[in-house]
């Protein structure tokens, strides 16, 4: 049975039932899939993390469709959505908002920034200085934001979706050890198979895609579809890997920093989703095997003979998979 389904007998969810979840996430999949041609895998990535209730950092490098991918996602759900364009001129209050002295009444009111939606889309986050990156810590930890001392809630569901160059291109400063770890996985959308490459060709010549696209969920969609995967089980064998694997990063001669306990929940949440995604009421090690890399590398710093050996930090966490004994159904 579907996860979060009640059935009528003949296979089909019963009046007022939920839509099953896989069902739901397929619609929403393939608006966005629509948009972006011939990366199944990302599209999925991309979803995991937002029924995950986490956020999502897509590095690559330029043209190949980071912001497309955001955009579409947002699109696909009929929730709010706010682009922000780092630059280095960017100022802290210019995401979170600012208060403004009115002359005329003698009071500060609160101006909200545009971290004041369902989906945030950082672009090119790397661009603007550390100072200004460090302003999204505390919503994207706490789903608040608190300017001048006081506490204001972000909307549900809340996900930021940054876009960043390579740390090598010109004009980039690194994030924040503290902001990578709040960011619950990174993909990179990478090149185009040369068939996608043409019919991207076809699909862009005569209008935009983008404007194509239609909601495909509403807001009260993504949290019930949040909401069913937090139902789902992880027993105590899956759990102990995923403290075993997370654990293996912290001692591993390869690296000099490991992955934090927050990773160890992310793997975990991230897990959840992928699971519910396949239809499945349980965790099995597979989906943290799937997970491990894009949720825990971009946590890592390498050791000096790692980068001597030029190893990568996505080679030393699939070694740790592989070594990793998996356990047993029991």
């Amino acid at each position: 049975m579907s996860l979060g389904t009640h059935h009528n007998g003949r296979g089909r969810p019963a009046p007022g039932a939920a839509e099953p979840l896989p069902a739901a996430a397929d619609r929403i999949r393939q608006a966005v899939a629509s948009v972006i041609e011939g990366k199944p895998e990302v599209v999925r990535m991309a979803l995991t993390v937002l029924l995950a209730e986490g956020h999502l950092l897509i590095e690559d490098v330029p043209g190949v469709g980071k912001t497309m991918l955001a955009k579409a996602l947002g699109r696909a759900v009929d929730c709010s959505v706010q682009r922000v364009q780092f630059t280095p001129d960017l100022l802290p209050g210019d995401i979170t908002g600012v208060s403004v002295y009115h002359q005329e009444t003698g009071e500060f009111e609160f101006n909200p920034g545009p971290v004041f939606a369902n989906i945030v889309l950082g672009d090119e986050i790397n661009r603007a200085s550390p100072k200004t990156q460090s302003a999204l810590l505390e919503c994207m930890e706490e789903m608040q934001v608190s300017v001048d001392g006081t506490p204001r809630p972000l909307e549900r569901p809340f996900m930021v979706v940054a876009t960043q160059n390579p740390g090598d291109m010109e004009g980039t400063y690194p994030l924040p050890e503290a902001q990578r770890d709040r960011f619950m996985a990174r993909i990179a959308v990478g090149y185009p198979a040369p068939q996608a490459e043409l019919d991207m060709i076809d699909m862009h010549g005569a209008d935009e895609p983008l404007e194509r696209l239609a909601p495909a969920a509403s807001v009260a969609e993504v949290r019930s579809m949040v909401e069913q995967v937090r139902t789902v089980h992880v027993a105590p064998g899956v759990r102990r890997y995923v403290v075993d694997l997370v654990a293996a990063t912290r001692t591993s001669p390869a690296l000099r920093l490991g992955a934090s306990p927050r990773a160890t929940l992310h793997l975990v949440r991230a897990a959840r989703a992928y699971a519910a995604l396949e239809g499945r009421a349980y965790v099995v090690p597979d989906d943290v095997q799937a997970l491990a890399v894009p949720v825990l590398a971009h946590r890592l710093l390498l050791a000096p003979e790692a980068r001597v050996e030029r190893r990568t930090a996505e080679q030393v966490v699939a070694e740790l998979v592989a070594r990793l004994p998996i356990p047993s159904p029991r």
